[in-house]
């Protein structure tokens, strides 16, 4: 079987104007309620998934990145080293308990792996 998507993020410049913007526009509930003040979206519709947006860090364009589910976070991290991937974001616990990392692909497209902590 393989590994589902089971968040998405946006990557922004400016992170409060593309808050404001998706929320108006898909009538989206934005909230930063939370110990990274990471802005969670909610779709509000039962087809989606949730997102978040994240500041984009210095001298970065704004981009759209999509996070897999994983049972190991490091052993993922790992093979995709072994495939030609470099690492972003080492792994890392999140305050909700669950473990990530962010990679880039051979061809220079960065991506998240998360293992949620029900799953550990």
């Amino acid at each position: 079987m393989g590994n589902p998507v089971t968040h998405w993020q946006i990557v922004s410049t400016q992170p409060d104007l593309a808050a404001k913007f998706y929320g108006k526009l898909f009538n989206w509930k934005i909230t930063a309620a939370n110990a990274l003040g990471y802005r969670v979206v909610e779709t509000l519709n039962a087809k989606g998934i949730t997102g978040g947006i994240w500041p984009a860090p210095q001298g970065a364009t704004s981009l759209v990145q999509l996070f897999v589910e994983v049972a190991d976070v490091e052993s993922y991290v790992q093979q995709a080293l072994e495939l030609g991937g470099k690492v972003i974001v080492p792994t890392s616990a999140l305050p909700d308990g669950d473990t990530m990392a962010v990679l880039l692909d051979p061809t220079g497209l960065p991506f998240g792996i998360v293992q949620h902590k029900a799953e550990r």
